[in-house]
């Protein structure tokens, strides 16, 4: 797409700087200098973020994050565009959904979740999808955001944007903030890699939130701690597997690595099954294994991890009856046991994140957790609205 009709650069609506140097045609989105690089390598930077956000004498805000460095701001954004559903979690967490306008994939975003929590609300149905059979940057120029809350990297490794797009939508529109951390198996990513709260963190000093989050981290920190010393001295170990068909023959395994993703179970310290078997993981190019592999493995719990409004029950009645009746799975120890779970979804932020470790202790634990609510709904309402 060119910038206008004649294929000259319009004038950039946004002015922002990196750094103290000027991004504005430099071609680079890290730092002040070309990579280098190819179209399909990362850009990285080596500087040392600041923890906080910062506000100059003339009013600039600038936030700090890997790998697009230093970022400064005429003003706090108000309208945002994440493309997974971690970030937009976050955003969500910190009061922002009214200026949320778009998201990568509806279905992995697990907005549903909200209705739970009192005062907090997100219309999905009101949000652009950014992929439409791939992403087309011309949504950017549409959506017009102050700021897009994306990996660069990301749009130019799993989306296939050619660098000059990135580039393009980050002078001509708004820029780029934001870091993959759902999972550490991209080999492209050879940057900082922040856990999910350090990211919650970056995304706070960007709204200017740090109340919110700070209340969020508190909370948080008191939810894992409760659990954790509830949790008894013997792990099961645990197979997380995405269905490859319906009703499934075979599965996407996804080893609980130290992306955000696996959150929940690290804090319930589960055991790996999969890792525990050499198993590589489906995001780093491991392949389907089927019933004949599983049983090899014969894992005390099988996580199954799916986006959308999944529940236990839809598990029970779409996966675990039929592996009930297959002459392989029948003998799993997980099948014979009652132990098929629910996994969650791969993107989770603060809320969402909450959710899903209530879930997995009720699915790894159910004689210490059974259906009891490990959280307090109305107190994150409370932070999200703004009543701390």
């Amino acid at each position: 797409m060119e910038q206008n009709s004649g294929g000259t650069p319009q004038p950039t609506r946004r002015e922002f700087v990196r750094d103290g140097c000027a991004v504005l045609g430099s071609g680079v989105l890290a730092g002040c200098s070309s990579s280098g690089r190819s179209s399909q390598e990362s850009a990285v930077t080596d500087r040392t973020p600041t923890p906080t956000a910062t506000v100059s004498e003339d009013g600039q805000h600038t936030v700090t994050m890997e790998p697009v460095g230093s970022v400064a701001f005429e003003s706090v954004p108000e309208t945002w565009v994440p493309y997974t559903g971690d970030y937009a979690d976050m955003g969500v967490a910190l009061g922002q959904a009214d200026g949320l306008s778009a998201i990568g994939v509806r279905r992995r975003f697990g907005a549903y979740r909200y209705e739970e929590i009192p005062g907090v609300s997100v219309d999905k149905s009101g949000l652009t999808e950014l992929w439409q059979d791939g992403t087309d940057k011309e949504l950017f120029y549409e959506l017009d955001a102050d700021v897009h809350v994306v990996d660069p990297n990301f749009m130019v490794n799993r989306l296939q944007w050619d660098r000059g797009d990135v580039e393009e939508i980050d002078q001509n529109v708004a820029p780029w903030f934001g870091n993959t951390t759902f999972t550490r198996v991209y080999d492209w990513h050879d940057y900082r890699y922040y856990s999910l709260y350090e990211a919650f963190e970056k995304v706070a000093d960007l709204f200017g939130e740090r109340a919110r989050y700070e209340a969020f981290k508190q909370y948080h920190d008191e939810v894992v701690s409760d659990v954790g010393e509830r949790l008894p001295s013997e792990r099961p170990d645990v197979a997380v597997l995405v269905p490859a068909g319906d009703p499934p023959e075979a599965f996407w395994p996804y080893r609980i690595g130290a992306g955000t993703q696996s959150k929940h179970w690290r804090d319930l310290e589960a055991t790996d099954a999969l890792a525990d078997a050499g198993v590589t993981d489906a995001q780093a190019g491991g392949g389907k294994i089927d019933f004949e592999t599983l049983l090899e493995i014969d894992p005390d719990v099988i996580a199954i991890r799916l986006s959308g409004e999944i529940t236990q029950e839809w598990v029970d009645e779409n996966v675990t009856a039929h592996m009930r009746d297959h002459p392989i799975a029948s003998e799993l120890t997980a099948v014979d046991t009652g132990r098929v779970v629910y996994g969650g979804m791969t993107y989770q932020g603060p809320i969402i994140n909450l959710f899903q470790l209530e879930t997995a202790a009720r699915g790894l634990y159910p004689e210490l957790f059974g259906g009891e609510r490990l959280f307090d709904r109305q107190r994150i309402g409370d932070i999200v609205t703004g009543a701390i």
